[in-house]
């Protein structure tokens, strides 16, 4: 049963004539047709009787009438309340990103948020993994994505997808990659990452349960597509599995394929904040992007 059948069902009896309900809704005379014969259908009962060009209310549609009226006011008051309180959100908010807009599906995030929230003031700043989950503990950031486990019971996390890092190295490795270990790898010359960023994280954690440590040669920031300092030869990295494979198969790096790092991206926001109206608003709205329940 869906409420636009039961405001045809309501405006026909009002009317008692097709043609002027169908004008009244802006619809055409078959779907007002069809929204009845649908709501007869669900409920297994007739509700008007159609005789001689006339339609008009069964015993049955006389006393399902005043209870569809109020169902549709009750509707129609809940509607108007939550577009009230939806006009009454006021505030600022500060979401830490981890600086790839695609990754995160940032655009359409922010896009619904502002049409969810018009009165919100909103800004992003990008930062490291570890910076935003230790700024949305605090409460300088009032949320933020992050990538890897969470552990602060300051900190809930929404579960948006995993993410799988792959070991990538310079084109010319290739044949030496297929016969390499643990130890072989890790002695390679590493690109580095900065210690709060969740690359460098998954990098030494990954190794760590090998009883190794990476042999990092150099750091750098530019996290979101490292491929072009690994295909000049500067050395191993973590890559996003579905960036390492679009590069593996345009011949700019190789795949190391003994190993992979998974994790997750998740939602950041504090415990403390669950039932605050514009953090609601965030998780209905990456709920829609994502297609992720609770």
């Amino acid at each position: 049963m869906e409420i636009y059948q039961l405001r045809t069902f309501i405006t026909v009896a009002k009317l008692g004539h097709i043609t002027k309900a169908a004008e009244a809704l802006h619809v055409t005379q078959p779907a007002v047709t069809g929204h009845i014969k649908a709501l007869e259908q669900e409920l297994g009962i007739a509700l008007f009787d159609r005789n001689h060009g006339r339609i008009t209310l069964t015993k049955s549609g006389e006393l399902l009438l005043p209870e569809f009226e109020k169902t549709l006011n009750t509707f129609n008051a809940t509607l108007a309340k939550a577009k009230e309180i939806k006009g009454e959100i006021t505030g600022r908010v500060l979401i830490g990103t981890l600086g790839d807009p695609d990754f995160l599906r940032l655009g359409s995030f922010l896009n619904g948020l502002m049409t969810a929230l018009p009165l919100v003031q909103i800004k992003t700043r990008s930062a490291l993994a570890a910076t935003i989950l230790d700024a949305v503990s605090t409460g300088e950031f009032a949320a933020g994505f992050y990538v890897g486990p969470v552990n602060n019971r300051n900190v809930a996390s929404f579960p948006l997808r995993g993410v799988r890092y792959r070991v990538v190295a310079p084109p010319n490795y290739a044949s030496r990659l297929s016969t390499c270990g643990w130890k072989e790898i890790a002695a390679m010359p590493w690109i580095g990452a900065p210690e709060k960023s969740h690359i460098y994280q998954s990098l030494v954690a990954m190794f760590g349960r090998q009883g190794l440590h990476p042999n990092i040669v150099m750091e750098t920031d530019e996290l979101a597509s490292p491929h072009s300092l690994v295909r000049s030869g500067l050395g191993l990295s973590l890559m996003r599995e579905d960036l390492a494979l679009v590069a593996a198969e345009k011949g700019e790096i190789a795949i190391w394929s003994h190993a992979s790092a998974d994790t997750q991206l998740s939602f950041l926001y504090p415990v403390a904040a669950e039932f605050d109206p514009i953090i609601v608003g965030m998780l209905s709205v990456l709920r829609d992007n994502w297609g992720v329940a609770d």
